[in-house]
């Protein structure tokens, strides 16, 4: 398994320095500052590339860029309105820059409108540390009185409303307004973010589009983009949906192993593949990450490993970030089914055996809390997690070496 870090580029507080001393090999980046929809371009791929390859100083980090996560998909695209068919072209066309530049792997996601939600940024833990959370009466909250989205009132029982109602009434001005901004507060490191009213017009254009539609939409966007990621020999792999359950009368589609399969079933190409996040999908109790990684294992591109705390036991609920070896979801159990997997491409002679992986988010603790990185993104606190996935690698290989 091949040990990656997302870093948001030069602007990122997390430094390549402090990538290369926590013994990352390689650097899961993106294009931020390029507009959704335009053309990633050599120079600018190259660009990065340099910045990746150099240390504060000048000197080398021995660092590549390993993953781009992530080459957007429009809304056009997902809606299929607008400029969709132009989108496609600059899709394929980045696409062939990224080959021609030796990248391999592409994460992308299709979630309609918002990537990631949570309702708060940082929440207190119990020693001191803090972590990203979604809590769903704070949730309801911001749907039925700050949105205030038509027909709201639908997705939420009796005893949420008056949760949500009891919630709204006790916050201040500044709670609300930073509550929205939580919601709203765009793609992890990217330039552009959405008001309420964007996403006001951007809901009521999904009225229109259903959970089938969506779906629809997702194949005929592979069915055009895979035959050309397919000729340059490159793998592209979908996140999942985070949180992975309906949320603003949004559909889902990409939540479940069933959601996967379907997908996968229906572009039948190893260039069409899975991102598997062990945080999103784990934050629904009916997902059974180390069997998807053994039934879905030979589409898996790219793993994100975290960990998230349910706190019930439905489909949606509330959670918050646990430590990478905490949570809800068995980390090792889901490594050795990562390391199966590998094994058996490396039997196929397959070149693409060693599967990336990333910490995914992590708690800020220690100098963290003063750093304020990127939500979700700090040093040690990835570092801890880093150390600690490490460590279940290593104790794996040394007990399937000793079988």
């Amino acid at each position: 398994m091949r040990q990656t870090w997302r870093w948001f580029g030069p602007k990122d507080i997390v430094s390549t320095d402090d990538i290369a001393q926590a013994g990352a090999e390689g650097i899961v980046s993106a294009l931020h500052h390029v507009p959704t929809g335009a053309v990633w371009t050599r120079e600018e791929i190259a660009k990065r590339q340099g910045e990746v390859a150099r240390l504060r100083d000048g000197g080398p980090s021995g660092l590549t860029w390993d993953v781009v996560e992530s080459l957007p998909v429009s809304e056009d695209i997902k809606k299929q309105k607008g400029a969709w068919r132009t989108h496609l072209e600059t899709y394929r066309t980045s696409l062939e820059n990224l080959a021609a530049s030796g990248i391999e792997v592409i994460c992308y996601n299709f979630m309609p409108v918002l990537d990631w939600t949570r309702t708060d940024l940082a929440w207190r833990l119990p020693n001191g540390g803090t972590c990203m959370r979604f809590e769903l009466a704070d949730f309801a909250a911001f749907d039925l009185y700050i949105l205030e989205r038509p027909g709201a009132k639908t997705d939420y029982d009796e005893a949420l409303q008056g949760e949500a109602a009891r919630r709204f009434a006790a916050m201040n001005s500044q709670q609300k307004k930073k509550l929205a901004e939580n919601i709203v507060c765009g793609l992890p490191g990217a330039a552009e973010s959405f008001s309420l009213e964007d996403v006001r017009q951007h809901l009521a254009e999904y009225d229109a589009i259903s959970e089938e539609q969506l779906r629809g939409h997702l194949i005929d966007f592979l069915s055009e983009v895979v035959p050309t990621a397919e000729k340059l020999g490159l793998r592209l792999c979908c996140h999942p949906d985070d949180p992975p359950f309906p949320l603003l009368g949004l559909p889902r589609i990409m939540s479940t192993e069933a959601h996967y399969k379907a997908v996968m079933d229906a572009v039948e190409s190893p260039a069409s593949g899975i991102t598997l996040c062990s945080g999103s999908l784990g934050a629904r109790p009916d997902n059974d990450l180390p069997g998807m990684m053994d039934r879905l294992g030979d589409r898996v591109h790219f793993l994100h490993l975290r960990n998230v705390r349910r706190e019930t036991d439905d489909i949606r609920g509330s959670f918050y970030e646990d430590a990478h070896l905490g949570g809800n979801t068995d980390m090792a159990a889901l490594v050795a089914a990562a390391l199966r997997e590998e094994d058996r491409r490396k039997a196929a002679g397959r070149s693409d055996w060693s599967i990336p992986f990333r910490p995914d988010h992590g708690q800020d603790i220690l100098d963290d809390l003063g750093r304020q990185a990127q939500p979700g993104y700090p040093a040690i606190g990835r570092l801890k997690g880093l150390a600690e996935l490490r460590g279940v690698i290593a104790g794996l290989r040394h007990a399937m070496a000793a079988d």
